[in-house]
């Protein structure tokens, strides 16, 4: 958990929205994103947002949907399981966090690799649980693409309150045709209630991207809003 200089200093009045991300242990990636998150807020260039980072039991199966491919069975004695790890955050994570902390009721999602596929999975099959998605190589080969193919649809289709999509691709990334597939149905899909930005980083691979393409990612998503002025 990291609670931004703005939440403090509030003298107990300030609500923020929240940031959750899994793979957010203390040994995961808590403490660079936690860096990044203080290093934005404090030079004004991202909203002060509460960050929740959920620490992995196991993996695989948390992060992942059902898949027919037997190759993909065999990288973990379980996999599947990413709706009951929805169903927790929903269910019990976030009423916690509710209760526990002066909240708003935006709330975003960001991971990398196999939580940027739980990321993008969210989006499509439950929209309304974030508010802001932000995924980075996220694993969307999982099942032979299954998803890009659902995701199709639901930008096609979706009808929803407005939803912010943010998909960064490392130069390994963009080597797998799901990962390109997904890129072109982005860029094509008709305008909705989803604003999607799809930032392609050539000069990283998927061992290097989460850093860098966080801090582009929530300086666009994140920035702070303009207040009109009258005269």
């Amino acid at each position: 958990m990291y609670l931004p200089a703005a939440y403090a200093d509030s003298s107990g009045t300030a609500r923020l929205p929240v940031l959750y991300m899994p793979d957010g242990g203390m040994a995961e990636d808590f403490l660079h994103v936690a860096g990044l998150v203080q290093v934005l807020t404090g030079n004004g260039t991202m909203r002060p947002f509460i960050l929740v980072g959920i620490e992995n039991t196991q993996r695989r199966r948390d992060l992942t949907g059902p898949t027919t491919n037997p190759e993909e069975l065999k990288i973990a004695p379980r996999v599947g399981g990413s709706a009951a790890y929805r169903t927790f955050i929903r269910t019990e994570l976030m009423p916690l966090i509710r209760q526990r902390y002066r909240t708003t009721a935006e709330m975003g999602i960001v991971g990398e690799s196999l939580a940027g596929l739980f990321v993008v999975e969210t989006l499509v099959l439950e929209p309304a649980l974030f508010d802001t998605y932000v995924a980075f190589d996220p694993s969307v080969w999982w099942n032979q693409g299954q998803l890009v193919g659902q995701a199709e649809k639901m930008l096609r289709t979706y009808k929803g309150s407005a939803k912010t999509l943010y998909i960064g691709s490392s130069r390994d990334n963009e080597k797998i045709p799901q990962s390109r597939r997904l890129a072109s149905l982005l860029r094509g899909a008709p305008k909705s209630s989803i604003i999607w930005y799809y930032q392609p980083l050539p000069e990283e691979t998927h061992a290097t991207i989460y850093h860098p393409a966080a801090l582009q990612a929530f300086r666009t998503v994140f920035k702070p809003k303009t207040r009109s002025t009258s005269k």
